[in-house]
């Protein structure tokens, strides 16, 4: 297998390389960056390119490696028993499959997505070790060993809440996703908006791009936010001048509330504004 890139996709050549090693040597791709680079999105994409079905696993604060694997009903199997259900005759009619149970045990290579892994606890990670380098787990209410037949292709993302413990991290190939750059970001746009006007796209590039490097921002706008700004501004037949506060000028864009999501960022854009006309 190898991943050529996407036609939905941009991957940068450095992307593609990483994606291509950790194809090679078999071990989980590990992808960081900032919210909006799009982690999760190229799991989906590389799937899709290799025809390969895709398992997601999205991970929660209360998430436990265990839910991965199985779990075991036993309060159905209780209730079943009180009333006298034969199905209780055998345990495996209450064992809830795992994501990675069905990836091992499917008869087909698949593709899966371990999605926001620095959601959980710090043990999460330690929980897997065993799991992803082996492939294989037992489950002991059936007394049996499940092993993969293909080895998975694992994407696993983070967001880096929290540190990753070296033992996991040895075990991935890791790559951090960068944020684009403006030509980049162009054909990222040019791909979900194929024939936006190009003065549209000059001109909404350089207020996100000039947003983005405010100082003191809780949360920079991400490129999920820029295109759904540009959605909103093609919608809305925003004018290309509107959004032009001329050289070395600051104003509030159209529509804001599509790239700053709190207070704080929309107050500072603001004063910053506010600053910027009272020292014309």
């Amino acid at each position: 297998m190898r991943f050529e890139g996407s036609a939905h996709y941009v991957a940068t050549p450095d992307l593609l390389l990483a994606v291509n090693a950790a194809i090679r040597l078999q071990r989980p791709l590990l992808l960081k960056g900032e919210p909006g680079t799009g982690k999760t999105m190229l799991a989906e994409e590389v799937a899709r390119a290799l025809d390969l079905p895709l398992l997601q696993w999205h991970i929660k604060s209360t998430t436990k490696a265990q839910h991965g694997l199985y779990e075991y009903d036993a309060v159905s199997r209780l209730r079943d028993s009180q009333l006298g259900d034969d199905r209780v005759r055998d345990i495996r009619n209450y064992i809830v499959k795992g994501v990675l149970w069905e990836a091992f045990a499917s008869e087909r290579p698949v593709a899966l997505l371990i999605d926001e892994i620095d959601k959980a606890d710090i043990e999460f990670p330690n929980d897997l070790l065993r799991e992803l380098d082996r492939m294989e787990f037992h489950c002991h209410e059936t007394r049996e060993t499940i092993r993969a037949r293909h080895r998975p292709l694992v994407f696993i993302t983070s967001n880096n809440e929290k540190e990753l413990p070296d033992a996991f991290l040895r075990r991935c190939f890791f790559h951090y996703i960068r944020f684009p750059d403006p030509a980049t970001m162009r054909r990222i746009v040019e791909v979900h908006f194929p024939g936006l006007r190009e003065e549209l796209v000059a001109a909404a590039l350089k207020v996100f791009f000039d947003v983005r490097q405010l100082p003191g921002l809780k949360k920079r706008p991400s490129t999920s936010e820029l295109l759904d700004w540009l959605k909103l501004l093609a919608a809305e037949d925003i004018a290309p001048q509107q959004l032009a506060a001329g050289e070395g000028q600051i104003a509030v864009p159209p529509l804001v509330g599509a790239l700053l999501k709190n207070e704080h960022d929309l107050v500072l854009l603001e004063k910053l504004v506010f600053m910027n006309q009272r020292n014309r």
